[in-house]
């Protein structure tokens, strides 16, 4: 496996796209080191956990474009489409990857505003008199 793999995550209005290729484990997000854009422990956890379940976590360089939402959502993004990636470069980690829910779409978006109310399930303060 010489080539380069692409692959695309969603999670909420974030959209994570990556390429990924053999190298030394170097992760770059938007032109930063993924520890300078992921600050928090548990956001470069979240980004890292497939490379765990692989067992591979200094075997491919991956750059990672990442847009919209905020970093917790681009961080779920980006686990989705390493994990995208990770079965198209070896098709057995398929069922430990799966098993943990890493390639499953986190469905669940922002519920739209009603109109006559000020938010999605809020309602205007009710006056009786």
């Amino acid at each position: 496996m010489s080539q380069e793999i692409i692959a695309t995550g969603r999670r909420k209005e974030a959209v994570a796209r990556i390429r990924m290729s053999p190298g030394t484990g170097k992760i770059e997000v938007n032109g930063r080191p993924f520890e300078d854009y992921f600050k928090t422990v548990a956001l470069q956890n979240t980004v890292l956990q497939p490379f765990e379940i692989a067992k591979s976590l200094n075997q491919f360089d991956v750059t990672v474009n990442a847009r919209g939402g905020g970093v917790t959502g681009q961080a779920g993004a980006v686990r989705l489409a390493l994990a995208r990636a990770l079965t198209e470069s070896n098709i057995e980690l398929r069922a430990p990857l799966k098993a943990e829910g890493f390639l499953t779409r986190d469905p669940r978006m922002k519920e739209r505003k009603k109109p006559g109310q000020p938010g999605a399930r809020k309602r205007f303060q009710f006056s009786k008199r």
